[in-house]
């Protein structure tokens, strides 16, 4: 049973009613700091930390439970005579329950304008010490991290229950994934703080081990299908618009599906300065386009393709006003996201009872992060693409003609566009607009002529973007057929020269980028 805990808390929620459960249960009870006041406060009897180790706080509170009376106390073992003995000789009590949380650092590192010695001393090192010796011990030690345990503890003492070994464990296991999480988020707040200085991702490349912290973990109804389960969390250390602080304002629970398909619209939204709307279905523009205001830019790309986008995910980097939604109130849609909603567009769309309506904030431009990928017993890390268009000087005209200002803008457009379509892609677009998408095919002229078929005669005048070079001439000749004045491509081909000959021939600007956007 329980003699002696230790309880100290940053989280103070229900610990005084804990500790006065104990209590009365006859538990001798240490605490610290705040959590001794909050618990004197209160009537509970409770022993001051130094009181138990006869020596005081020092160094402004940094050492307090940083002390063999305590850390003796937790790690003995119960069934280790030497241990015991230890015990005796040295006047040290065994310490039963630690009941400790920490100091919100991942909070702290968030908040604007927190300076670098404050975010520090936010670094618990008492807490996690304590934590982690009676997890070690579990056997013999309660360690509770989470307030939610308060009441099973209390139940246990009430009803006389045995701590059986599976609770113990649980306990254990919730502990040390606490302090992992901890650890994890100062690694991140770290890792941010000298990619700012560097100006990188802040992911340098291969290190002997891979961590990330994930926060605010919520149950989804299943995932891609619903056979599989599934779960949402919040990276901390990403400090940019995203849809895992995304307000919802209407509409059904979001699914594992909808969170991937406005994850991908919003990253393609962002990528402009003036109002853009992307349409996405399975992570796939269907329709993406920029106008002067939301409801052109709507309008546009769901023109685009009026098929695809039945059932699909919209995305807007504006406010979407009264004129916009009643545009978006004429099509089955899953979800709408965007910066903010009008109160009058709000009550348009929310007579819609399954669409769900996504007030990101004003959105950031894109910004490095690092990519994840789970294979069967290994990891995939790599940084993110979030590479637009070079500037034109860096660009290389390969042809006899140059592009005019329209096909500048257009191809600048599509290069975009082109690099959030899975590979292999190909993206037909005019007056910044995508006409045809091929995406996802095993062969680059595949994806090309799904495109120009999309496309249709709309490709008259509009230009072709790829992800990847040319292997063949064979989609230069393709997009020929189909009327495309100007092409982007990265280039770097063995028969580039062919390419670039069949688009001579056909009075087509071609543009190398020399950068490849594949998507896997």
């Amino acid at each position: 049973m329980i003699s002696t805990a230790l309880i100290s808390v940053y989280d103070k929620t229900g610990a005084v009613e804990f500790a006065k459960g104990l209590a009365r249960h006859g538990v001798r009870l240490i605490s610290t700091g705040n959590t001794f006041k909050a618990l004197q406060e209160a009537g509970v009897p409770v022993l001051y930390v130094s009181d138990v180790t006869g020596f005081p706080e020092i160094l402004g509170g940094r050492v307090k439970t940083l002390h063999p009376k305590i850390h003796a106390g937790i790690l003995a073992r119960r069934d280790v005579e030497e241990d015991l003995r230890a015990l005796k000789e040295l006047e040290i009590a065994t310490i039963d329950l630690v009941v400790v949380n920490l100091y919100p650092f991942a909070r702290a590192a968030s908040q604007p304008g927190a300076s670098h010695p404050d975010i520090l001393e936010m670094i618990d090192i008492g807490g996690p010490a304590m934590i982690r010796a009676a997890a070690k011990n579990y056997r013999d030690v309660l360690v509770v991290v989470n307030p939610g345990q308060y009441g099973e503890v209390l139940r246990r003492l009430d009803e006389g229950r045995e701590f059986d070994l599976d609770f113990r464990e649980e306990l254990a296991l919730e502990a040390f994934a606490h302090t992992a999480a901890y650890d994890s988020a100062i690694e991140a707040y770290f890792r941010s703080r000298r990619a700012a200085q560097g100006g990188a991702s802040g992911w340098e490349g291969a290190k002997p081990f891979f961590r990330l912290e994930a926060v605010d973990g919520a149950q989804l109804r299943y995932g891609e299908n619903p056979h599989q389960k599934a779960a949402f969390y919040r990276d901390p250390a990403y400090k940019g618009t995203t849809i895992a602080r995304a307000r919802q304002l209407h509409g059904m629970e979001l699914s594992y599906c909808n969170i991937m398909d406005a994850a991908a619209a919003l990253e393609m939204v962002r990528e402009f300065d003036r109002p853009a709307v992307a349409a996405v279905k399975h992570a796939n523009p269907c329709g993406l386009a920029v106008a002067g205001t939301p409801a052109e830019a709507f309008q546009r790309a769901h023109d685009a393709d009026p098929v695809s986008i039945f059932g699909g995910i919209v995305a807007f980097n504006r406010e979407v006003d009264e004129a916009t939604a009643q545009k978006l109130s004429q099509v089955f849609l899953h979800v709408v996201l965007a910066p903010s909603f009008t109160p009058g567009a709000l009550s348009i769309l929310k007579q819609k009872k399954n669409l769900r309506l996504l007030e990101l904030g004003p959105i950031t431009p894109p910004e490095p992060y690092v990519q994840l990928l789970r294979i069967p017993g290994g990891l995939l890390v790599q940084e993110a693409d979030i590479l637009g268009l070079p500037d034109r000087a860096s660009c290389q005209v390969v042809t006899k003609r140059a592009p005019t200002e329209s096909e500048w803008r257009d191809l600048a457009f599509a290069w975009v566009a082109v690099k959030h379509v899975k590979s292999n892609a190909i993206v037909v677009a005019a007056d910044e607009t995508t006409l045809g998408i091929g995406a996802g095919q095993m062969n680059r002229i595949q994806a090309a002529r799904l495109a120009l078929e999309q496309a249709g005669q709309r490709a008259q005048g509009a230009v072709l973007a790829s992800d990847a070079f040319f292997p063949f001439p064979d989609v230069v000749e393709e997009a020929a057929k189909a009327g495309i004045t100007a092409i982007i491509q990265p280039g770097g081909a063995k028969l580039d020269q062919e390419s670039i000959d069949k688009a001579n021939d056909a009075g087509i600007a071609m543009v190398f980028t020399g950068i490849r956007h594949f998507r896997h």
